[in-house]
């Protein structure tokens, strides 16, 4: 694996830029939390599925052990939206994205082996599909155990 450097910023206002990112509460994964939470379901936000992995999942119901990701396309490599041609660090950002896919991977395979289902929505897919699917897997693997909210 490719060791980046740990300050790549081309300018200090892309820098600012950057930092302000939000790792958690995007309008995506927003809009699935409030149609969910309509639902009745009840979640952990932004939590860690198991505690020995260091990776945070957006929704969480641990009940259930369902794990929700709402992944952006172009931090995650979408294959319908992430194809793009870099103008600046060129060098840079093939190499961090599919980082960030393998990581993606590895994560899929560390909670599915540990008993875990994980449901990965894209940023541009419908809330009301995500939620659907999210809902069905929670009642599915609820239905065995007695817990209705997911939690």
């Amino acid at each position: 694996m490719t060791k980046l450097p740990e300050q790549f910023a081309s300018t200090p206002i892309v820098r600012k830029r950057m930092q302000a990112i939000r790792g958690a509460g995007t309008k995506p994964e927003l809009a699935v939390r409030r149609l969910v939470h309509a639902m009745g379901l009840r979640y952990r936000v932004d939590r860690r599925p198991l505690p020995t992995l260091n990776r945070r999942a957006d929704l969480v119901f641990t009940r259930a052990k369902v794990a929700v990701f709402v992944d952006g396309c172009f931090w995650h490599g979408c294959p319908e939206h992430g194809n793009r041609r870099f103008r600046v660090n060129d060098w840079y950002w093939p190499v961090k994205i599919q980082r960030n896919i393998d990581r993606d991977a590895e994560t899929n395979r560390l909670l599915d082996e540990a008993g875990w289902h994980v449901v990965r929505a894209w940023e541009h897919d419908d809330p009301e599909a995500v939620t659907r699917t999210v809902a069905e897997a929670v009642r599915a693997r609820s239905a065995g155990t007695g817990a209705d909210s997911g939690r």
